[in-house]
């Protein structure tokens, strides 16, 4: 496999050996890169500049050797990034969602790179800005805002906020008559609080060292935290929890799951020294979520059998499992992702045949009606509302040629009304592009669904370029709905694909379970038949697909350039989860024991252990001829941590043939999300285009208008 356009011959960072031995279930396998984690990674995470100085300093040259070679791209990042900003609405501001007197919402400032928080009263008036998040990250290389949470009584509001892009978030509260920070602050948080009943104080998470949130504390305002009362503390690492409200504000839930199993307790938001109640103990493979409903709760569970969830409803007075009624029955092939509750409404947003819809359930008759669209492919979502005693109802709706739209619903008159059209400044002709929805057939005869965007003059001949993106991961569904980056490829000829691979729940819940554990191989063995399907079908040539994923697409990235380097142009893998089974087999790392039951778990069976050694990217890189590679990652992402990514393009630079380069490119002040800033991401989203244009010979290639 040759590069369309040379990258140049800079040399490549070639870091040192330093074998160490692991030896397990009767296989000794050997890392000589281990070296690159560093020792003291929890300080790392904390504090960027405790990084040991040998591992800073490969990392340093890894990121002179990308930007050596992609030097000459400077000018078309310049380009990319002017398109991509033009097509945002620098002023954009959500529209106010109305709670009691006033209603809530978000916008921007010209050139602002963090969104600010706002109300003006419900029946109109003068907007009042609550938080400036341009202000709050004045100075910091790296800002990300976390949860925000206005008291029912609209006097305070409880933010947060992460400087280090770590997700160690602190929480602060701030007086919304005078606009000071009160005294009350608390470091180590999982990203967001709720208020009790009375607004006087908070319940919070609190992350260990290994950044899991073991603890749930309430916090008097006033008291030093010190004095924080806990609330409940889990004691296995496999479970992750949250704490969270109630719009009626009368119940505090604390959800603890894995990836398959899930427990709620409660306590009455007006009790907060209260014990929480156990609605129903947890037993492996049944999830439940719990919703409001006045006297009664909503369970949406897969409890019985039911493989796609079923409803039920629980009295608010005694709410264990044995007191369940069901309300909505299971029916195989409609999977409920989700469910609200509203003073006389229930609505749930459910897939069916692939496609998402709402349907509202009333809850005096029990006659339903859904909302639904009628484009092959398209992205709908419940934006909810702050109040449960109203008819309407929030929701958006986008496809990939159709900005993104905001509407009210009347539940009651079954009225629509249109709030908001995302405006494109720069101009959208949505008639000048093309969504289509194709199936391509597995190894197995699994019909794998394709979304598909490309420019109504793009030629359908084989020659256009392709960026392929996947997932296939936790059961989350990559959405087929607008977004105007894509748009700097698809109008330079690049037909823009998503591959709905199994390890989602695009086509129900068995499509997730088919795409893990034993079943892994499957997301990979059905993105390699999406590119070939693409071929076939004449939409591109397998020297011009560039595949990308991030995260555990990043793993999908490695897993099939080690199945089929030959089928793709160029990979580009953003914070990559690419060692596998290592990370699995280390207990202490943040993620590693909620994840078992997602990959397995190799400490404790041979059979998980030989699973994941037989797809684990980093574990199977060989002497094969990779397309060029693009890694990305960042050095506090306590996700897929820092040393995966570079551990895995020095074992691919050592061990391939051909001439084709692994470039790494790592910010050293973010996390998993990437850059902080709605702009500086963009900078990052044109250089990975700049790098899958250049790969592909097209760098020259002016856009169409």
């Amino acid at each position: 496999m040759t590069t369309k356009a040379p990258f140049g011959s800079a040399q490549a960072p070639r870091p040192v050996k330093v074998p160490v031995e692991d030896t397990r279930h009767g296989t000794t396998r050997t890392d000589e890169y281990a070296w690159m984690r560093a020792d003291n990674w929890q300080e790392v995470f904390r504090d960027p500049a405790r990084l040991a100085a040998d591992i800073r300093a490969h990392l340093e040259e890894e990121n002179a050797y990308q930007a050596q070679l992609m030097s000459d791209t400077a000018g078309l990042r310049e380009a990319l990034f002017s398109e991509m900003k033009g097509r945002i609405k620098e002023d954009d501001s959500s529209v106010p969602m109305k709670d009691g007197p006033y209603a809530y919402g978000s916008s921007y400032r010209m050139g602002g790179q963090q969104p600010r928080y706002f109300r003006k009263p419900a029946q109109g008036g003068n907007e009042e800005i609550l938080l400036d998040g341009d202000h709050e990250a004045e100075g910091k290389p790296y800002f990300q805002l976390g949860g925000i949470d206005h008291s029912s009584d609209h006097k305070r509001l409880l933010w947060a906020y992460d400087d280090k892009g770590s997700e160690f978030y602190t929480l602060r509260v701030r007086d919304l008559a005078t606009g000071a920070e009160l005294a009350d602050s608390i470091e180590s948080t999982g990203g967001g609080g709720t208020w009790a009943a009375d607004n006087n104080g908070f319940f919070y998470t609190l992350l260990d060292d290994n950044h899991r949130p073991s603890k749930v504390f309430f916090h008097q305002l006033g008291d030093d935290t010190a004095n924080d009362r806990l609330i409940y503390e889990e004691t296995d690492p496999g479970f992750f929890m949250s704490v969270g409200g109630t719009r009626r504000n009368d119940w505090i839930m604390i959800s603890i799951s894995d990836h398959e199993t899930s427990e709620y307790r409660i306590l009455n938001a007006a009790d907060p020294l209260g014990t929480p109640l156990l609605v129903a103990a947890r037993e492996a493979g049944i999830q439940y979520d719990l919703e409001e409903g006045g006297d009664i709760f909503f369970v949406l569970t897969n409890e019985g059998g039911a493989r796609d969830f079923k409803i039920m409803t629980a009295p608010v007075s005694d709410p264990v499992r044995a007191n369940w009624t069901e309300l909505v029955p299971h029916q195989p092939g409609r999977l409920i992702l989700s469910i609200m509750g509203f003073r006389d409404y229930l609505v749930r947003l459910e897939r069916l045949d692939g496609l998402p819809r709402i349907v509202v359930h009333e809850r005096a008759t029990g006659e339903e009606h859904a909302i639904a669209f009628d484009e092959e492919a398209y992205s709908l979502g419940m934006a909810g509302s702050y109040e449960y005693d109203t008819d309407v109802l929030r929701f958006s709706y986008s496809s990939m040629t159709t900005p993104a739209q905001v509407f009210d619903y009347d539940m009651r008159t079954r009225q629509r009304t249109l709030l908001k059209t995302q405006e494109v400044p720069s101009g959208h002709d949505a008639d000048a592009y093309v969504t289509r929805r194709l199936m391509a057939t597995a190894p197995d005869g699994e019909a794998v669904p394709v979304s598909l965007l490309y420019r109504r003059d793009t030629p359908l001949d084989g020659t256009a370029p392709c960026l392929l993106y996947g997932y296939g991961s936790y059961g989350i569904t990559i959405p087929a709905s607008f977004n105007t980056n894509c748009l700097s490829l698809v109008d330079r000829g690049f037909v823009y694909a998503i591959a709905h691979v199994r390890g989602g729940k695009d086509k129900g819940y068995s499509w997730y379970d088919d795409g893990k554990r034993a079943h892994k191989q499957n997301t990979f063995r059905d993105f390699i038949a999406v590119a070939k399907h693409l071929v076939d079908e004449g939409y591109t040539s397998h020297d011009r697909i560039v595949a990308q994923g991030g995260s555990a697409g990043g793993m999908l990235m490695g897993a099939i350039a080690n199945m089929a380097p030959e089928a793709f142009g160029a990979i580009v893998a953003e914070v990559p989860f690419v060692d596998v089974l290592n990370t699995m087999l280390d207990a202490s790392l943040p993620l590693t024991p909620p994840e078992w039951p997602e990959w397995g778990n190799p400490i404790a069976s041979e059979e998980d252990y030989r699973t994941i050694a037989a797809y684990s990217p980093y574990d199977n890189v060989g002497a094969f001829d990779y397309p060029p590679i693009l890694a990305l990652a960042g050095l506090t992402d306590p996700r897929v941590t820092y040393w995966e990514p570079a551990k895995w393009v020095a074992r691919l630079r050592d061990t391939k043939s051909g001439d084709n380069p692994v470039l790494f490119k790592i910010n050293m002040d973010s996390g998993h999300a990437g850059a902080s800033g709605r702009f500086s991401r963009l900078e990052e989203i044109a250089y990975t285009y700049s790098f899958a244009l250049k790969a592909t010979g097209k760098a020259d290639v002016k856009p169409a208008t």
